[in-house]
């Protein structure tokens, strides 16, 4: 129990770090214009630290629930499983409702699949590499 309470509170730390990187930086920053109309001023930094640990605490827990039925033979390849399963619903879905609804220029849409592909990439091997259940 608290290697999974260890590894989700990496992941949420993960989670904050790597959308920071993701969205912060110039390229991020030129691609994400679009959005500038409707965009905040200002984050809440508290509020986005404790949603970032809830998240990992969630990814983490359904990795143990889905441990089993992952494809894979060991742990690194169910976390790749995992991270194909989390991309598709958290970040393909979301892609295809942008590209569906708004104007979004397709260089934006991609950055945002190849993004949410490594940043899902590297919890899922994270997971893979660390949880497995106890029972």
């Amino acid at each position: 129990m608290s290697g999974f309470i260890l590894i989700s509170v990496i992941s949420g730390v993960l989670f904050g770090l790597l959308d920071g990187l993701i969205n912060a930086n110039p390229l991020a920053q030129k691609l994400y214009k679009v959005y500038e109309p409707i965009t905040k001023k200002s984050i809440n930094p508290i509020a986005g630290i404790v949603i970032d640990l809830i998240f990992g605490f969630i990814m983490a827990g359904v990795f143990l629930l889905l441990y089993n039925s992952l494809p894979g033979v060991n742990g690194m390849i169910k976390g790749v499983s995992y991270a194909l399963l989390a991309w598709f619903f958290r970040v393909v879905m979301y892609v295809a409702s942008q590209w569906m609804m708004f104007k979004v220029p397709v260089q934006t849409l991609l950055y945002s699949l190849a993004t949410g592909f490594g940043e899902m990439l590297i919890l899922g091997m994270l997971y893979g590499l660390t949880l497995k259940p106890e029972i």
